[in-house]
């Protein structure tokens, strides 16, 4: 276990790091005053019983190994949630001009859905990991979603995993009709969008006065 333990403590690391700085971009369109299109991130490293089955499906030896690091990805994967189908290309454009990363591949699952109903946009990028060896470059997996689609994912993951992969007919179709019912929720919001985020400022700006009173009366007192 030590040595996989050393070979994923750089991942952790990468994931850990990631998430700050990618959380970090909420606060700064917060600061501009504008449209924030990130409404959240999350982050893991893959774990060790998802990684055996990985490398039995690509049949690759199960050990830390460069040709493990190569043939998987995701091992450190980030979700960015985005509110719109439209922030999606917003938060692409944006992760493509960092410089503290570098995108190496891009899967648009959103153009080109999967047969499962399936969509998101996925970016592979090379992440430098500061270690005390050393530096170190991993690869690590990004999706970027609305949160329709990420709650028809998280259900088609928790079902194939209870079906391992081989899901009922029934369960099959329902799953494609729900996820194009997710998209059409998707396409709803966009064409009202404008009055979403007017009535998202409004309620902020009504919170934050309120906060401000309060502060200003010295809180309720008994």
């Amino acid at each position: 276990m030590r040595q996989w333990d050393c070979f994923l403590e750089p991942y952790k690391q990468a994931v850990d790091e990631l998430k700050v700085k990618l959380k970090g971009l909420r606060a700064q369109y917060d600061l501009e005053d504008v449209h924030r299109p990130v409404e959240f991130v999350t982050g893991r490293v893959k774990p060790l019983a998802s990684i055996y089955d990985k490398t039995l499906e690509k049949g690759i030896p199960f050990e830390p190994s460069a040709e493990l690091a190569a043939e998987l990805p995701d091992i450190a994967g980030l979700r960015m949630m985005c509110q719109f189908v439209d922030d999606i290309e917003t938060v692409v454009e944006t992760l493509r001009q960092r410089k503290d990363i570098e995108v190496v591949e891009e899967r648009n699952y959103i153009a080109n859905t999967k047969p499962s109903g399936y969509r998101s946009y996925h970016m592979i990028i090379k992440y430098p990991v500061q270690t005390i060896h050393g530096e170190k470059t991993i690869l690590a997996e990004i999706q970027i979603r609305t949160l329709a689609m990420n709650f028809w994912a998280s259900i088609e993951h928790s079902l194939n995993y209870k079906y391992k992969g081989a899901l009922p007919e029934e369960i099959h179709h329902r799953l494609i009709r729900a996820a194009e019912a997710a998209f059409r929720l998707d396409e709803e919001m966009s064409l009202i969008r404008n009055e979403i985020q007017d009535a998202q400022q409004y309620f902020s700006a009504h919170k934050e006065t309120s906060k401000r009173n309060y502060n200003q009366s010295g809180g309720h007192k008994e």
